[in-house]
């Protein structure tokens, strides 16, 4: 349960910490890289296949017929 919290607390502080920066590169002039390094580390980390599960692990889940050759 206290891993659960731990994850959802920093899930909701860094997309917090995200939206900041880009609302803050959006509506003020005087943003700075610190800004755009963060925003751009934050859509960089979206483009990771967290999907991704090893195929050993998977394959205790999945049945064999639900694997093709490869």
């Amino acid at each position: 349960m206290a891993r659960r919290i731990v994850r959802w607390g920093a899930a909701l502080g860094l997309g917090a910490l995200w939206w900041w920066s880009v609302l803050r590169l959006a509506l003020v002039p005087d943003a700075g890289v610190l800004e755009g390094a963060v925003a751009a580390g934050g859509w960089g980390l979206s483009l990771l296949p967290v999907h991704c599960v090893p195929r050993a692990r998977v394959a205790e889940g999945a049945g064999a017929d639900r694997w093709r050759g490869v």
